[in-house]
C-alpha cells in the first residue's frame, strides 16, 4: 500500500507539473496576443487623456456628474498596446461620448431628431423621439433621419466595449500564468513530499523492480 500511495505521489507531481507549464505558456501566449492585436490598431491616446486634463473637459462641459467612474492613467499621445492602457482608453472614451450627447447614455436618447413641434410627451429625456411619426424626414430618402447624438454614443461604445474585451483577456490570461505558477509549485511540492518518504523507508515504489533476498534455511540432519 505504501508502495502504491509514493508511486501516486509522483505521478500526481508530474501531471501538475506539466499541466502548470501548459498554463503559463497559454497565459503568456495570450497576453501576447492581446498586446499584438491592440499594436496592430495603431491606437494612441488624445492630448486630453490625462486624469487632470478630462475632469477639467468634463467640468466645462458640465457632463462631469455623470461620470462615474474616472481614468486614473495618463495615456495622452501614447500608443495603446497593453490590456491596462485598453481600459483607460475605453474610460476616456466614455467621458467623450457623454460630452458629445450632453451627458446622456443610449437609452435615453430617442432613435430619431424630433421635429420642433413635438409633443413633449413623445420626447425622450435626452432628446429625440423613438416615435418616427414625430420625427424629421429626410426628403431624399423619406425615412425618418436619425438622432446623431445617439449614433455617436453607440459608436464610440462599441470601441469602447471592444477595449474593454482586451482588458478582459488580458486579466484571463494573467490568472492562467497565476494558476500555471501555483500548479508548478503543487507539483515540485508533492514530488519532494514523495522522494522524501522514499528515502525514509528502504521498502519504497522505487524499489519495486528489486527483487527480496530469500534467507538460506539451515538443513535439517538426517538420522
Amino acid at each position: 500500500m505504501r508502495k502504491a500511495l509514493e508511486l501516486g505521489g509522483f505521478i500526481a507531481a508530474a501531471v501538475l507539473i506539466v499541466f502548470g507549464v501548459v498554463a503559463i505558456a497559454m497565459g503568456v501566449n495570450g497576453r501576447n496576443t492581446v498586446s499584438n492585436s491592440l499594436s496592430n490598431e495603431y491606437i494612441v491616446g488624445s492630448s486630453d487623456m490625462t486624469p487632470s486634463a478630462i475632469k477639467a473637459e468634463a467640468q466645462k462641459a458640465g457632463i462631469a456628474s455623470a461620470v462615474k467612474q474616472w481614468p486614473t492613467q495618463n495615456i495622452a499621445n501614447q500608443k495603446i498596446d497593453t490590456g491596462a492602457e485598453a481600459r483607460q482608453m475605453a474610460m476616456y472614451m466614455h467621458i467623450h461620448s457623454l460630452e458629445a450627447t450632453g451627458g446622456f447614455t443610449y437609452a435615453q436618447m430617442g432613435q430619431f431628431t424630433a421635429k420642433p413641434d413635438t409633443p413633449k410627451s413623445q420626447l425622450m429625456v435626452g432628446g429625440g423621439t423613438s416615435n418616427p411619426e414625430f420625427a424629421v424626414i429626410d426628403s431624399t430618402t423619406k425615412q425618418p433621419v436619425p438622432n446623431g447624438a445617439r449614433n455617436v454614443w453607440v459608436t464610440y461604445n462599441a470601441l469602447g466595449t471592444a477595449l474593454n474585451t482586451s482588458y478582459m483577456a488580458s486579466q484571463l490570461a494573467l490568472f492562467g500564468i497565476v494558476v500555471g505558477i501555483a500548479l508548478l509549485l503543487a507539483g515540485i511540492g508533492f514530488a519532494i513530499l514523495a522522494g522524501a518518504g522514499a528515502l525514509r523507508n528502504p521498502k519504497t515504489a522505487l524499489s519495486v523492480a528489486k527483487k527480496p533476498k530469500l534467507e538460506k534455511t539451515p538443513a535439517v540432519p538426517v538420522a
